[in-house]
């Protein structure tokens, strides 16, 4: 039996970095997976313009055309200042998206990372998924965004997966998506980085015995 998944995420390429070869194997195993991006990604830079725009637009159509994804809705929220709109319009935008596709397994962001785009994003799906028995919604997970989960506050809960996903037979896939995203990656050794990012899967994967993996915080599995 196939299961409808849901990625829910604050910008374009946090998909990939957090959970694009999960995404891929999702597919590959005949799932309906959506995507759903929250703002544009890029207009609370300095030198944002519409070419900016389109490129990080072009980027996600892309990245998400490797990972086999043809469901995506796209929101406009204030880049970098989600906490300035009311957690209901964030929290319904998402319930529009969960009336159409019917998800029985969400990804989203971890509650403490320290973009605060990530936090508000995990908090409206908390409260646009509430454990009702109407819901469709039987598994939620969180994952990690380098340069931002491990950046915030040690004083804070820190990110600790309990769910990993062998992503070794797709590792080449979300490199390739991950490179649709070139303007976002920066060089060696900030965090954000190729290198990186295979960094965290090695160790994801050694740490269970395989050779590379995405890691999940669990929110919610409900059996039966």
């Amino acid at each position: 039996m196939s299961n409808s998944v849901l990625v829910v995420v604050a910008h374009a390429d946090d998909e990939v970095l957090g959970c694009g070869g999960t995404i891929a194997r999702h597919v590959k195993h005949g799932d309906l997976v959506t995507v759903v991006f929250m703002t544009d990604g890029v207009s609370s830079r300095l030198n944002s313009n519409a070419e900016l725009g389109d490129i990080r637009n072009n980027a996600a159509n892309n990245a998400l055309s490797i990972l086999g994804v043809e469901n995506v809705h796209s929101y406009a929220f204030p880049d970098n200042k989600m906490d300035s709109v009311p957690l209901l319009e964030v929290a319904q935008a998402i319930e529009k998206v969960l009336n159409v596709c019917n998800p029985n397994i969400i990804y989203t962001h971890f509650s403490h990372d320290l973009n605060v785009d990530h936090r508000v994003t995990h908090q409206a799906v908390l409260t646009a998924c509430r454990p009702q028995h109407w819901s469709s919604v039987k598994e939620i997970y969180t994952f990690e965004v380098l340069s931002s989960t491990e950046w915030n506050s040690k004083s804070l809960i820190q990110f600790t997966p309990q769910k990993i996903v062998n992503i070794t037979g797709f590792w080449d896939k979300k490199l390739m998506a991950l490179k649709c995203y070139s303007n976002e990656m920066r060089d060696f050794p900030h965090s954000r980085s190729y290198e990186c990012v295979e960094a965290l899967a090695i160790l994801r994967g050694a740490t269970y015995g395989v050779n590379k993996a995405e890691a999940f915080q669990i929110e919610r599995i409900i059996s039966g």
